[in-house]
């Protein structure tokens, strides 16, 4: 009864919290919409019940266990996947990771939007990268600048540690970009990038370069989340097409999945509450709460924001520990943790869509700046590629163009959940209708994860 209760109060407030959120703090940027910016929230929920019900009854076998796979046709394959290629692209990566370097100590200091490396890594390599993964596969496994260098490790990597060391580094990552503020001075995020490569180096040669990458080295194992929903894989040194999604179910559940899954969209919670109008007024009372305790103002407001980033990790792991405790209570011998670690690869198409939902008009507009930036990246009045007079279009997308879109994420990323899920579920359980029971939590789940991300743009319009 008690996780009915929980189920009842998720699901209602996924229903109620839109609406409710969407009344008290309009969305101005997007007054002209043609329908209510609440209608948005109900036709999403409605969506996914709609998909789950079709899941029930359409899908009653896994099919997304055991993907298909074929090479790209021709030798084109083998010649994308070659030695010569992996190596030409690593170089490319060690020349970036150099420019990034020099432009960051040597370029112009005055102004962030001035300098090639915070744009670089707070935009082309931050969000860039995500889309590209999405689109054309594991594209950082191919640049990696620390890749270059093949070691072959001391010891054997302890199995202990899973996932956790990338985990960890996400977040001080995103603590770095969201609540530092040294994204506003190019050499001391530049520091950061310096220390993070002489750490990720050092690990490599402790553990090996390729035991590392796959399990510690944090940009590697988030961007190649995210290259597992890619139509592209690459086997044996052969690039090759499978379906979309079909690289995700053989995510190894290793110790710390979970917990950086929770981090990649607990992190984006946090930047898209942050930008609304109820965390803005919150946070304003913390911040005085923690300067009367004797901490200094700069100090107080990233001590809040470190409190706001570890609460939307949180958040994210709750709804996901409601939808497992649920999935456990229908039976059927399975554990818990095993439920746990056995659905997390489910939940990286929602990673994804929070991003593409909160930083796709970010990399549009902003991201167009590195095309002048690459002209002149250390400010000495050059103009490389005749691009450094260029000016950031804005024409590109409408604003309600873009609240379309991102809510077509939205709904598309969870929906896509649902059947990673339901796949996963039929495979677990074994049983058609066991799985179908289980899956009701992760409705709900979903339900609240919708709500939640057309809340916060509703929040991030209303705080604009």
């Amino acid at each position: 009864m008690r996780r009915r209760a929980w189920l009842a109060l998720l699901v209602a407030g996924a229903l109620g919290a839109f609406p409710a959120a969407a009344e008290a703090h309009g969305l101005a940027q997007r007054s002209n919409l043609p329908i209510p910016d609440w209608l948005f929230g109900w036709a999403a929920t409605i969506v996914l019940v709609a998909s789950f019900a079709a899941l029930a009854a359409l899908w009653p076998t896994p099919r997304l266990e055991h993907p298909s796979w074929r090479p790209l046709p021709g030798n084109l394959g083998r010649l994308v996947g070659s030695r010569p290629v992996e190596w030409l692209c690593r170089a490319v990566g060690v020349a970036l990771l150099v420019l990034v370097i020099a432009t960051g100590y040597y370029g112009e200091q005055g102004s962030p939007t001035d300098n090639f490396t915070p744009t670089f890594i707070l935009i082309t390599f931050w969000v860039g990268l995500v889309f590209a993964s999405v689109i054309f596969g594991d594209v950082f496994r191919a640049f990696s600048p620390w890749r270059a260098f093949p070691f072959r490790g001391l010891r054997p990597y302890p199995p202990r540690l899973g996932r956790y060391p990338a985990a960890i580094g996400l977040l001080g990552f995103t603590w770095i970009e969201l609540v530092s503020g040294w994204g506003e001075f190019p050499s001391s995020l530049t520091t950061a990038v310096v220390i993070y490569t002489v750490y990720t180096l050092a690990a490599q040669v402790l553990y090996g370069t390729d035991e590392w990458s796959r399990n510690g080295e944090t940009f590697s194992v988030y961007y190649g989340m995210f290259a597992r929903m890619s139509p592209f894989e690459t086997r044996e040194r052969v690039v090759g097409l499978r379906p979309p999604l079909g690289g995700l179910p053989s995510v190894e559940p290793v110790s710390g999945t979970v917990l950086f899954v929770c981090v990649m969209i607990g992190t984006v919670t946090y930047d898209g509450l942050s930008q609304g109008a109820a965390w803005k007024s919150l946070s304003v009372h913390l911040v005085d709460a923690v300067t009367k305790l004797g901490v200094g103002a700069d100090a107080a407001i990233k001590v809040v924001g470190t409190i706001g980033l570890l609460l939307g990790v949180l958040l994210v792991s709750g709804f996901y520990r409601i939808g497992i405790d649920g999935a456990h209570s229908v039976g059927g011998g399975l554990s818990a943790e095993r439920l746990r670690r056995g659905f997390i690869h489910s939940l990286v198409p929602i990673a994804m869509v929070y991003v593409a939902a909160h930083y796709l008009t970010f990399l549009l507009f902003e991201g167009q700046a590195i095309g002048y930036l690459a002209s002149d990246p250390f400010g000495r009045g050059w103009d490389l590629f005749g691009t450094a007079s260029a000016a950031i279009d804005f024409n590109w997308l409408s604003q309600s163009g873009a609240w379309y879109l991102q809510v077509a994420f939205v709904v598309v990323g969870h929906v896509a959940a649902l059947a990673l899920a339901h796949d996963r579920a039929l495979v677990l359980y074994g049983q058609a209708k066991l799985a179908v029971r289980s899956q009701y939590w992760m409705l709900g789940v979903m339900v609240g994860f919708t709500t939640l991300a057309l809340w916060l743009l509703a929040q991030a319009g209303s705080g604009a």
